[in-house]
């Protein structure tokens, strides 16, 4: 039996994941509800971690703390940097890092690194759900920074300084926290908009899908870890 944490920002992002999981016991650390299963020999850990950084870290570490899983997997939606990718379409992360912060403060200061690489096998077992399930995914990087990218031009200026394939606000704090504590983790993110000047009116229309696709995802993956 394996202890998984899935971490989610928003509630819309856990939704479809705590429906499938069924009535939970509740425990509250650090000031987040953590939502404790038993799902097919496992044990799922499930927790909204509130949007940006900050938020991440913290409920991530808590996590760690409390319930020392084998692995946390950061579960949502997230803007699409790359051409290839489309709305609905998977982002895996083979690294992550914040897009809003000069990487010489992490890499020249503790924790002297500043980009977080996730997990081979994790990356692998997403990689083959996706697959299984007939979606098209990619492995890439993800950037996240404090602000919902709806900006063609601020959009344009990301891709040309990081090269990423998605963007969010929490997956480099969940990957700069398990790189700390020695935690396997990796980032799997639904494309709800392309993070461009259409990206709020997109975003609306596919969240509730994007997330519902993201989290049938993650149930699997927890199926063969």
């Amino acid at each position: 039996m394996k202890t998984i944490v899935i971490i989610g920002a928003m509630p819309s992002e856990l939704v479809d994941i705590r429906k499938t999981l069924g009535e939970a016991e509740i425990k509250k650390f650090s000031g987040f509800d953590f939502y404790i299963n038993n799902y097919k020999g496992n044990t799922l850990i499930n927790a909204c971690c509130g949007i940006a950084k900050v938020n991440a870290a913290l409920c991530a570490q808590a996590a760690i703390d409390n319930f020392h899983p084998d692995f946390i997997i950061n579960a949502g939606i997230a803007g699409g940097m790359n051409s290839a990718v489309k709305v609905c379409d998977i982002v895996i992360s083979n690294e992550v890092l914040p897009h809003d912060l000069d990487l010489h403060f992490l890499k020249d200061y503790p924790p002297y690194c500043g980009i977080f690489k996730a997990d081979k096998n994790l990356m692998d077992t997403a990689e083959k759900v996706c697959s299984e399930f007939g979606v098209k995914s990619f492995i890439g990087r993800i950037v996240s920074g404090e602000a919902f990218i709806s900006s063609t031009e601020v959009k344009n200026d990301i891709q040309k300084r990081f090269d990423p394939y998605a963007v969010d606000m929490e997956s480099a704090a969940i990957g700069h926290c398990c790189f700390l504590n020695d935690m396997p983790y990796v980032s799997v993110r639904c494309i709800s908009d392309n993070a461009d000047d259409e990206g709020a009116m997109s975003f609306d229309e596919f969240e509730k899908i994007a997330a519902k696709r993201v989290a049938e995802i993650v149930l699997r993956m927890t199926e063969l870890l």
